[in-house]
């Protein structure tokens, strides 16, 4: 079973960087993250339907998933504003980067769960990686239009990542992974349709990449329900820092696709990334 865990947890982090980068090369971020939404609660509603019954529903249950849904909304709007002023390849590494450290430390700590010290060296090459990948160091006050907005704004999203990625793992007591996904959807759509419709860019969003919106849609909440399945078959703080593979992918699809700078050396860095994950992967 944990082999099958690893596997998918490895699509996940494939399927999160393909959308992630739609996403970038949007035109408007918040009308095609509200249009991914709404393409996702409409494709998933019968499935939800179907795995209602198997709910365990307490009033536990509730509050932890009112509480994933925030922590998922307020994520989709920072992540909009992040890929607004951002590199793709600076600022996916920093979202994906600061759950591998929080998330294993939280689920030590608050779920009762264990990482070797052989574990714990896969997290650090992890974190090593994506920390030289995010290219920090560059941002001095003598490079042309420094700014920490980008970087900060990222690591806003990654706590937020961090934080909701916990609150699942509890969640999953009470309720099927397909239910869960669906109601953070919904909350997504709410949380960002105001910011939507003040854009009044969701017309021409959806004309010119409506192809994207679709497979957005799907994608977006298909790889993470492919994560929410895997956490029912393994330890999160396991789980999480192997999902940040997609890191490696989103920084190659930055680097080739939107041909942005530092290619070599993120590439090489990515190499530390993919150790950790295949130290982690034998940890278990």
């Amino acid at each position: 079973m944990y082999g099958i865990a690893i596997l998918l947890v490895l699509l996940s982090g494939l399927l999160h960087s393909i959308w992630n980068l739609y996403a970038k090369r949007s035109l408007n971020k918040v009308s095609f993250l509200w249009l991914t939404q709404i393409i996702s609660v409409l494709i998933f509603t019968p499935l939800t339907i179907l795995e209602w019954d198997t709910s365990r529903m307490t009033g536990t249950g509730g509050l932890l998933l009112l509480l994933s849904m925030l922590l998922h909304g307020i994520y989709v709007l920072l992540l909009a504003r992040t890929y607004s002023i951002g590199d793709f390849s600076q600022v996916y590494p920093i979202m994906r980067g600061t759950s591998p450290l929080i998330v294993p430390i939280l689920g030590t700590a608050l779920l009762g769960e264990h990482l070797t010290a052989l574990g714990w060296f896969g997290v650090i090459l992890i974190l090593f990686g994506i920390s030289i990948t995010s290219n920090l160091r560059l941002l001095r006050k003598n490079t042309a239009n420094a700014s920490y907005k980008a970087p900060l704004l990222a690591l806003a999203v990654g706590l937020c990542i961090a934080s909701y990625i916990i609150v699942d793992k509890m969640t999953l007591d009470y309720m099927p992974a397909v239910m869960l996904n669906q109601a953070t959807n919904v909350g997504n759509a709410l949380l960002l349709g105001y910011a939507a419709y003040r854009s009044h860019a969701v017309k021409s969003e959806l004309r010119i990449n409506w192809k994207t919106i679709l497979l957005g849609g799907i994608i977006a909440p298909g790889g993470y329900m492919l994560f929410l399945y895997a956490l029912s078959l393994a330890p999160v703080a396991q789980l999480a820092p192997m999902r940040e593979i997609g890191t490696v992918f989103g920084t190659l699809m930055g680097i080739m696709l939107l041909r942005e700078p530092q290619g070599k050396r993120r590439i090489g860095t990515s190499i530390l990334i993919t150790a950790g994950v295949i130290v982690l992967a034998t940890n278990g």
